[in-house]
């Protein structure tokens, strides 16, 4: 989004907000006795929504935004930081199991009679929660009724108006109170009036392990578990080209490259109140993932409310001249992700519950799947007594989407998303229950279309993105960073709750859970005063980057989880903020490079580190852009286009321009630059290869090269 494009919608937003203020100011005065959520229901009720305000927009914004304020920091922030990458030699499958197992009420830690917890080694210990599901087992609590649901967003919304209250009356304004109320339950995605708030987090900011598809005829989208399949906004099945038209969010192009010249041959395109998201291509279907808004004008025509639904489009592409609609499963809330497992797609969505609505207005605060609101019995309830928004899964077949497969909604606080081969995890922060933040973990295993909640649990610490979280051999590993907290506000921007950010604060645990998720080993107090900042687990083994100024790069042997040892130490300036395992032996790190004091950034990093002995982890090459200041790889994982095979990796660079680069990595020389293309606008771009040829996707253009030459071929305007 460009400088004028947002300040444009912020005098938007300040100017409704001034416009209606003033009109009901002396209003509120007579009616004090009211509460925050009712005030806050009249003065917005005749605010009429600029199209620049609506969802939509406003979510493409937030997306932009990210990114923008995501490359701001790398460039303001990241001039003082440098790392620390903690290799694990994680010995799980051989490891001891620590830990009773709980009775009632635990979740992965026994809990002593007087409700104090022990730790792995039977110590007093506060690393995991002792929060009990309603039957006080280690599995997830399915929903009672609705009455119970409504219970917990009712607990949300009291709490929201006590500490709207406190806020006005230590600020002395009761319109601040107001205004306060309003913006936690925005960012809580629980507005009045709106069953859907404005999304604040994108699923797609998460996590990525494998690479490319091990079928060398042509490239896949780079995904965070190998053999789990993942949307984009580019997919190919060797013959075509499925792209995300990026002046068209409500188009898909088919374009062939059966031949050296391409050409287009198909589009999809969906009504106006659609947005599309990603598009997932496999064996013939391809699944077009939008968004769709409803509005509805209320009883009165001023209390309108937007309901948001996620919906999945499966077509027939056999002939990609005439696509065939073979169904769509619609479900509540905004697009979070996909996976895609032996034929079955699962479609995540994030759905803000209404916490203002009234008992019998069930569809604000209960998620819908086809059009039904889902039973209590599909909706697993969380770890502590209040919640607002809700993961919603569906599950159906890919080859005959019309009847779906199975759906559940994980309600509570929606989250970072991790899936494995088997099971998809649901994480959440939790800043209110404890001294220190921590993180809530669910679980619900899949196969074949079919759903389970098994087992969840809570642990100190909190996770920096998909990649801290990883599953071997039915353990869990999570690598967290602890940060201890001030008070148990809902508000934590407004309210008396605060992180501190204080760095003598900090430190790191890595977590070894079994298939109950209770703890099988742990280590604490790693890399203290710092925070961590990417990570990688490649089977036994396990790395991670920390970060604070020039640190060293750490190697810790944990085939012993009782006995964790440092076993290496490399001191090197930068960091990698994401790493990709690049064959044998070797990780690739891409990231920043600073001065030896940690203060200035000189550039992106490219650093190229030898595991093949993971006590004696090195450094053996290292390449720097200086001309430039972030890449897409630092927040989308799918935007990295890498093959080891082929030996060739490939990116977006921000700087004075913004390019798309190619590299090639030889063990004697070092890093390569073997292509570079200049790129118009700020949309994004994705590499791929079928069979002998390297296509460029940028916004409405595509251009294909030889390979290994890199001599252009063809390009083609959407």
């Amino acid at each position: 989004m460009t400088g004028k494009e947002n300040r444009d919608w912020d005098e938007q937003t300040n100017q409704a907000s001034e416009d209606n203020r003033e009109k009901k100011v002396s209003d509120q005065a007579e009616e004090n006795s009211e509460s925050v959520e009712s005030v806050l229901k009249e003065i917005m009720s005749d605010v009429e929504v600029p199209s620049s305000l609506k969802p939509e927009a406003v979510e493409k914004m937030l997306e932009k935004r990210k990114k923008e304020q995501r490359k701001k920091y790398r460039w303001k922030y990241a001039g003082i930081a440098a790392a620390a990458c903690l290799c694990l030699a994680v010995g799980i499958t051989a490891g001891l199991r620590y830990g009773s197992s709980g009775g009632a009420g635990s979740s992965g830690n026994g809990s002593l009679a007087d409700g104090s917890e022990t730790s792995a080694a039977g110590n007093p210990s506060d690393a995991a929660s002792s929060e009990s599901t309603a039957d006080g087992s280690t599995q997830i609590a399915s929903a009672e009724d609705y009455d119970e649901i409504y219970e917990y967003i009712s607990k949300v919304q009291t709490e929201m108006e006590k500490e709207a209250r406190a806020y006005s009356s230590t600020s002395g304004n009761s319109d601040a109170g107001a205004a306060v109320s309003n913006e936690s339950a925005a960012a809580n995605g629980a507005s009045t009036g709106s069953s859907g708030a404005v999304r604040t987090e994108s699923a797609a900011d998460y996590g990525a392990a494998s690479a490319q598809s091990s079928d060398s005829s042509y490239s896949d989208t780079n995904v965070r578990e190998e053999g789990v399949g993942e949307a984009d906004i580019v997919k190919t099945d060797g013959k075509n080209l499925y792209i995300l038209a990026s002046q068209s969010v409500r188009s898909v192009k088919i374009v062939g490259i059966t031949s050296a010249q391409m050409q287009e041959l198909g589009e999809i395109r969906l009504d106006e109140d659609c947005q599309i998201s990603e598009i997932y291509a496999e064996d013939g279907r391809l699944a077009v993932l939008y968004s769709r808004t409803e509005y509805n004008d209320g009883e009165t025509g001023y209390d309108g409310y937007f309901r948001n639904y996620t919906c999945t489009d499966v077509y027939d592409v056999s002939d990609p001249s005439s696509p065939e609609l073979l169904g769509t499963i619609s479900q509540s809330g905004y697009y979070n992700t996909m996976r895609a497992k032996d034929g079955y797609l699962y479609v995540l969505s994030d759905f803000y519950a209404d916490t203002a609505a009234a008992r019998s207005d069930t569809g604000a605060y209960i998620p819908e799947v086809q059009g039904r609101m889902l039973d209590a019995a599909s909706i697993y309830m969380p770890q502590t007594r209040m919640g607002s928004q809700y993961t919603v899964i569906s599950a159906f077949s890919l080859d005959d989407p019309a009847e779906k497969t199975d759906s559940k909604a994980v309600f509570g606080v929606s989250g970072l998303c991790y899936v494995s081969t088997e099971n998809i995890y649901i994480t959440e922060a939790d800043y209110m229950t404890a001294d220190s933040v921590q993180t809530s973990v669910r679980k619900v295993s899949y196969h074949d279309g079919k759903l389970e909640g098994t087992a969840q649990t809570k642990i100190n610490g909190r996770l920096n993105d998909s990649f801290s979280i990883d599953e071997y051999n039915g353990y869990l590993r999570m690598v967290v960073t602890e940060e201890p907290q001030t008070g148990n506000s809902i508000m934590p921007i407004y309210g008396s709750s605060t992180l501190n950010t204080q760095d003598d604060m900090t430190s790191n645990s890595l977590y070894v859970l079994d298939e109950n998720l209770e703890i099988a080993g742990e280590i604490h107090d790693l890399a203290k005063d710092e925070q961590v900042y990417s990570a990688r687990f490649m089977g036994d083994v396990g790395y991670f980057v920390t970060f604070k100024q020039v640190d060293p790069l750490f190697s810790v042997d944990l085939s012993d989880p009782a006995s964790p040892k440092i076993i290496g130490e490399l001191k090197i300036p930068g960091f990698s903020d994401y790493l990709h395992p690049y064959g044998n032996g070797l990780l690739l790190g891409i990231g920043m490079e600073v001065d030896e004091e940690g203060v200035t950034t000189e550039g992106v990093k490219l650093s190229m580190f030898d595991i093949s002995d993971p006590s004696d982890v090195q450094e053996v090459s290292k390449y720097v852009l200086e001309d430039v200041y972030s890449t897409n790889a630092s927040y989308n994982y799918k935007a990295v286009f890498a093959d080891v095979e082929k030996n060739l990796f490939g990116f977006v660079c921000y700087g004075d321009l913004t390019e798309y680069k190619v590299f090639s990595y030889d063990e004697k020389d070092g890093f390569k630059e073997i292509f570079s293309r200049e790129l118009t606008g700020y949309g994004e771009a994705r590499g791929m290869y079928a069979g002998d040829t390297f296509y460029l996707i940028s916004g409405n253009t595509v251009e294909s090269y030889t390979l290994p030459g890199f001599e252009k071929i063809d390009d083609i305007v959407l």
